[in-house]
């Protein structure tokens, strides 16, 4: 297990910590914005900066003040750092414990056919496999990866994460992954961490992280672009009735009437559906203002009263319906996607 334990660290102008968290067999994916933290994380554990106070242990045993080739950790940065001068087997070899190790790690991450070819000669992709093979072929008992796919482009790393979540599943050690690409904390975490300005604003499984998230922030970088203050006019058995201006929305929270609370909804939790259908989930109706094509989807801005709602919509549901800026649309916000964001 690899524990951090009210750890801290002091720049100019920016404060660490302090930092509790902790990796047993699996990943976390640190997730946050440049200038988070993030980096500084990975530093304290790799022993690149000593920490200014609090302690990292690995399976029981102090890594402070322990040398880097002391620690058994292994880093995997954003540009893998190869040699050169070396092939890739050359590369791999420089780090492995056995020849055995070589060949099965080059298998694993599919780089059989490039072992004789020098970094130059690789592609992104490539390189990086290359870099976490002879990171992996060391045998060390946690691994660190700093952002390993964010100079890739897109079609290289869908596949390049997908081969890194079966081989993650397949180690027997903790990993820390971290990234600001929500897609692959969630993708590959087991657990997520969400940090801004040094400090750990929420740790859980990806999906109550992203489905109830515990601060605006939180719900915001995580893609709950509706965030919205609501006061409480109804409780009911079943949850509440919240106010946002003149519309009105259902929770199944339970809040106190008379209250204020923030809350948010993740855009693809709010669904088109035709104007004329029976409501079997709470409905707004409002007008266009735009729409975004983002290949996969249309994210929409529908201004509903005095509040704007966007929604995550298939390109088909948008065709069918012609929807286009000012066409009106009935949108439909299930209770239960309607989460209220405890204070703190």
């Amino acid at each position: 297990m690899l524990e951090l334990t009210a750890l801290t660290k002091s720049y100019p102008g920016f404060e660490f910590g302090p930092v509790d968290l902790s990796v047993e067999r699996g990943v976390l994916s640190v997730l946050g914005p440049s200038g988070s933290g993030k980096s500084t994380l990975l530093s304290l554990v790799a022993g690149i900066v000593s920490p200014d106070g609090g302690e990292v242990t690995l399976d029981g045993r102090s890594l402070v003040g322990r040398p880097l080739e002391a620690r058994r950790v292994g880093v995997v940065f954003q540009e893998g750092a190869l040699f050169p001068h070396m092939t890739a087997r050359e590369n791999v070899e420089y780090a492995a414990t056995g020849r055995d190790r070589v060949d099965e790690l080059a298998g694993m991450l599919e780089i059989e056919g490039v072992l004789d070819r020098r970094p130059a000669a690789l592609s992104g992709g490539e390189r990086q496999r290359v870099a976490l093979a002879r990171t992996l072929a060391a045998d060390p008992d946690t691994l660190l990866l700093d952002e390993p796919l964010s100079s890739l482009d897109t079609p290289i790393r869908r596949r390049l994460r997908d081969q890194l979540h079966d081989l993650f599943a397949s180690l027997d050690i903790p990993v820390v992954y971290v990234t600001h690409d929500q897609r692959a904390a969630t993708v590959l975490g087991d657990r997520l961490a969400v940090l801004h300005a040094g400090q750990v604003e929420q740790v859980d499984t990806p999906d109550a992280v992203l489905n109830r998230p515990e601060s605006a922030f939180v719900a915001r970088f995580t893609g709950s672009e509706n965030v919205f203050e609501a006061g409480v006019v109804e409780a009911r058995g079943d949850g509440a009735v919240l106010r946002v201006g003149d519309v009105t929305l259902q929770t199944t929270a339970r809040v106190a009437v008379g209250t204020t609370v923030t809350a948010c909804v993740r855009p693809a939790r709010v669904r088109l559906v035709t104007r004329d259908a029976a409501p079997t989930v709470p409905t707004l109706t409002g007008r266009v203002r735009r729409t975004l094509n983002e290949g996969d989807e249309y994210r929409m801005t529908v201004a509903c009263g005095d509040w704007e709602v966007t929604a995550q919509v298939r390109p088909e549901a948008v065709d069918r319906r012609d929807v286009r800026p000012g066409t009106t649309v009935r949108l439909a916000v299930p209770a239960d996607a309607v989460h209220v964001i405890a204070t703190r």
